[in-house]
């Protein structure tokens, strides 16, 4: 696991450190913004750019910085009533009628959902 360089995240306030003022408000605004969104404001910058969520807090956690890709969901098992139980099977059996009348799976929509990329200001 490869970790970000401290120097990267100190930036901002060595930048602020001309003024004790900047200092200041920019603590409180990394402390601020690590309790409201849960990542400081270079996090969000490098969430932004890289479309992953990434974090501070989850270093701190002993995680990596961005969090992994998600893999896609498995296809829900094919269930039929028998007689007293309920069977399932990997695929659907030709001829047989689900236990459960809904969808089986995501609509165009809402698999695009699924997949956006964070924080979707593009």
């Amino acid at each position: 696991m490869r970790r970000p360089n401290a120097l990267l995240l100190v930036l901002p306030l060595a930048l602020a450190a001309c003024d004790p003022a900047g200092v200041a408000t920019g603590a409180a605004a990394a402390a601020g913004s690590v309790a409201v969104i849960g990542r400081t404001p270079v996090d969000a910058v490098v969430s932004a750019v890289s479309g992953r969520d990434c974090s501070a807090v989850r270093l701190d956690r002993g995680q990596s910085y961005c969090r992994p890709e998600e893999a896609a969901p498995l296809p829900p098992p094919f269930c039929t009533r028998s007689l007293g139980r309920v069977d399932c099977w990997g695929e659907p059996v030709p001829g047989r009628r689900g236990v459960a009348d809904g969808p089986s799976g995501l609509t165009a929509a809402q698999e695009a959902h699924r997949t956006r990329r964070w924080p979707g200001l593009w």
